[in-house]
């Protein structure tokens, strides 16, 4: 789906929405091997093309919008100020498979994304939490994940990633 104002050369939003030069960075992975298990931290990951990442127990359908989950690392922290917790609070906690940062992940929405040297993603949609947060993160858990549950994607192309590749926008309005 083409993101919404571009090809209109004349408008400024559309001007606005295409200007996203800054580049992030995987700052983590996580893999979860079997459902309600904890998440495996890992240095690096196979992704396969349209459809997931190797180790991890989801099993999305090719062409599916929910093949890999990111997360605003940024956002660790926000929650745990919702919570009253001390410090950010793990990935791992999250259920999400990639933490970004340096990049607002919501501004990506509609677009692509490379990730080091081979990973491509399409960013297809809000991850919204589910009530396991309650359970996770305790009372209040869900509410301070929503707005913060970050995104899903589709994988365009796969390859390895690893923590510490660059994350950055590759063709506005693919």
């Amino acid at each position: 789906m083409a993101f919404p104002f571009f090809g209109d050369d004349k408008s400024k939003i559309a001007q606005l929405l295409a200007t996203l030069p800054q580049t992030g960075r995987v700052e983590w992975i996580g893999l979860r091997p079997a459902r309600r298990e904890p998440l495996l931290s890992v240095a690096e990951a196979t992704v396969e093309t349209d459809h997931y990442l190797v180790g991890d127990h989801a099993r999305p359908k090719p062409g599916g919008k929910r093949q890999i989950t990111l997360i605003q690392h940024e956002h660790l922290a926000a929650v745990a100020g919702y919570l009253g917790l001390p410090e950010a609070v793990a990935p791992g906690r999250l259920r999400r498979n990639l933490v970004v940062s340096g990049l607002n992940l919501l501004a990506l929405k509609n677009r692509r994304i490379q990730l080091g040297a081979e990973v491509v993603l399409e960013i297809t949609g809000e991850c919204h939490p589910c009530s396991r947060m309650e359970e996770e993160l305790g009372p209040g858990g869900y509410n301070a994940m929503r707005g913060h549950g970050g995104l899903t994607a589709r994988i365009v192309q796969g390859g390895t990633l690893r923590v510490g590749d660059a994350v950055r926008v590759v063709g506005a309005g693919e």
